[in-house]
């Protein structure tokens, strides 16, 4: 299977590919790949998605799947609109489009976010039937190519795939343009054993799924039988639903690091917007065969393990 994985050089990208070796033939593409080695498998397009050329040259020979990663994120679409327009509206169109006028009707994996729902969540949980009602730039980018991936496959143009993801975790250290990278940063702090200060309470609640666990949902859905999607093509991931104290604690023991070294003093906007999250119920991604880390011993070791050596 030929896949096209865009924003290959990111977070989730890298963990991605790496778990793609050996089991697709993968064009990978972003505008920075120096963290990934060519192969027999895996052919580089370094470049940036907005150029035309670029898409093109990525395109080029034919694909079987598209695994479309790229984006402005959270705190970046909404520090810089226009960008996020060009890349997670404008880019994303023009990749479905092409994409869609190749006559292969390709697999398309485009990943979303929970961030569409908003950020006031209903207490009483959320689920399948939960209507979507961003207020932020990035979540609503993502709900408007949600959309145009369902219209494009209900034309049999392609055979898309929508995936709500939670909060992924551990990311590098360092800057990433998310105002969620508390919870990865969480982890770098008490490998270190290093005093760390949470901006939410210990009681707020986040929805989180390890990056490797991640990467396995991806490769999934790029085979799963369409029969079983929904009409809406659209699918919340399951996420393991923790508090900020549990998964500190269990972030301390992982590394042998004291638990007292966390501390929190809460911002309201983050904790409304990163850890206020109410019970969550995923039947129709269950049912399609999607998983969560299972334990939040899993969880931690999980994202631990895709971190590099401290």
């Amino acid at each position: 299977m030929r896949v096209l994985v865009t924003g290959a050089g990111g977070f989730v990208g890298r963990h991605l590919i790496q778990a793609m070796s050996g089991r697709f033939d993968v064009t990978a593409v972003d505008a920075n790949l120096s963290a990934l080695t060519p192969g027999p498998s895996l052919r580089l397009c370094e470049g940036d998605l907005t150029d035309a050329r670029v898409r093109q040259a990525a395109l080029a020979g034919g694909i079987d799947g598209l695994v479309h990663l790229a984006a402005v994120p959270g705190g970046a679409a909404e520090a810089d609109p226009a960008l996020s327009r060009r890349v997670n509206i404008d880019a994303t169109l023009d990749l479905l489009d092409a994409c869609a006028g190749g006559g292969s009707a390709p697999r398309v994996v485009f990943a979303s976010t929970i961030a569409v729902f908003g950020e006031t969540l209903p207490e009483g949980g959320v689920d399948d039937a939960t209507p979507v009602a961003p207020r932020l730039i990035y979540g609503a980018h993502k709900a408007m190519m949600e959309s145009w991936v369902a219209a494009l496959s209900r034309r049999g143009a392609i055979d898309g795939v929508s995936l709500r993801l939670p909060g992924i975790i551990a990311r590098p250290a360092g800057p990433s343009g998310l105002k969620s990278a508390f919870m990865s940063d969480l982890f770098h702090a008490l490998r270190a054993k290093r005093s760390f200060t949470a901006p939410v309470s210990p009681s707020g609640t986040l929805w989180l799924m390890s990056v490797r666990c991640c990467a396995a949902n991806v490769i999934h859905a790029l085979t799963l039988n369409s029969a079983a999607l929904p009409p809406s093509r659209t699918l919340t991931l399951p996420a393991l639903r923790l508090s900020m104290a549990e998964l500190a604690g269990a972030v301390a023991a992982h590394c042998g690091a004291d638990p007292g070294l966390v501390a929190y003093e809460p911002d309201a906007g983050l904790e409304a917007a990163f850890a206020a999250q109410p019970p969550l119920a995923t039947p129709l991604a269950d049912g399609c065969g999607f998983r969560h880390d299972g334990t939040i011993e899993s969880l931690v070791a999980n994202a631990s393990d895709a971190l590099p050596p401290a």
